[in-house]
């Protein structure tokens, strides 16, 4: 980043031969000079905001559990994330070697890393926030826990570990699904709000998510459910 700043700041001189003053009277007008005329900038540069809905609740028990949902998801998020980067390096490590013994190798090595690094942490979660995690590692890296394990090391591993998590019900196979399941809807409203606001770092979505037609779909549904039965 410290090379992109400089030259971004130089780029326009050199293209263009353009700079740009802030006129000093009372109305603050921004002017942008080319080649000696100066023009007026009425617009106004701002990044990209996603502008979400308020937040409502039709009861008290609902709001309690939004908000513990919440608290999960922005606990379990940044495993999912450095799944997904750590997924990125091997990828990309992997066809740097030349021979299935040296990729096998280097698989196993990333898997046992990634597996001592999250086991700590991973045991400290409860049942749900392992429930969140699977799926948010699906929502990071488009592919389920199921999946990844079966490509790093064996199938028989992933079974046995699918077997193993089905018994305090989480399923490693279980994929991030907003637009039919109404709790991965609400977890991906949490991870737009708190991108916005910097709780959460955001790293971008392996899965087609628009999340304007999510909040469209699943509004449109509860003001359905809202309409009395006339039949």
């Amino acid at each position: 980043m410290k090379y992109i700043l400089p030259l971004l700041m130089v780029f326009p001189i050199l293209i263009f031969g353009q700079t740009f003053e802030i006129d000093q009277d009372s109305t603050q007008v921004e002017y942008m000079i080319i080649e000696g005329d100066s023009i007026p900038r009425e617009a106004i540069n701002l990044d990209e905001v996603l502008l979400l809905h308020k937040l409502k609740f039709d009861s008290k028990e609902n709001r309690r559990r939004y908000y513990i949902l919440r608290r999960k998801t922005i606990k379990v998020y940044p495993y999912a994330k450095m799944a997904a980067e750590r997924l990125d390096s091997l990828t990309k490590q992997l066809l740097t070697l030349d021979s299935k013994r040296k990729k096998k190798r280097y698989a196993k090595k990333v898997q046992k890393y990634i597996e001592s690094e999250f086991s700590v942490e991973l045991k400290k979660m409860t049942r749900t926030e392992g429930q969140i995690l699977i799926k948010l590692i699906h929502r990071q890296t488009g592919k389920t826990t199921f999946s990844l394990i079966k490509e790093l090391r064996n199938g028989w591993r992933a079974f046995w570990f699918n077997s193993t998590a089905s018994l305090f019900d989480i399923s490693l196979k279980r994929e991030f699904d907003p637009k039919n399941v109404k709790e991965d809807y609400l977890i991906e409203d949490i991870l737009q709000r708190n991108f916005q606001i910097g709780i959460l770092k955001e790293q971008k979505s392996a899965l087609d998510i628009d999340f304007f037609d999510l909040t469209n779909k699943w509004l449109n549904d509860e003001k359905k459910q809202l309409v009395p039965n006339k039949n």
